[in-house]
């Protein structure tokens, strides 16, 4: 059965505008500027939690005396 030439058209327009809407949340999710801006605030969130920033600054003390160690001995 032939299909109708007005149809075809019609499905082909369809697809060319999904194709779009996809292409343009692509662009969106994979633009730099807004990366950069999740990572960092991924990583603020992440450091400002106690069971992590605690052992952090544990781990920097430990670093100041052992460097202060080698400086003065």
């Amino acid at each position: 059965m032939a299909r109708d030439p007005d149809s075809i058209q019609r499905e082909i327009e369809q697809a060319r505008n999904a194709l779009a809407s996809t292409l343009d949340q692509l662009g969106t999710k994979a633009n730099p500027k807004r990366l950069v801006d999740g990572a960092k605030s991924s990583a603020r969130n992440t450091l400002a939690e106690p069971k992590v920033r605690i052992p952090l600054i544990g781990v920097g003390v430990l670093l100041v005396l052992l460097i202060l160690k080698k400086i003065f001995s």
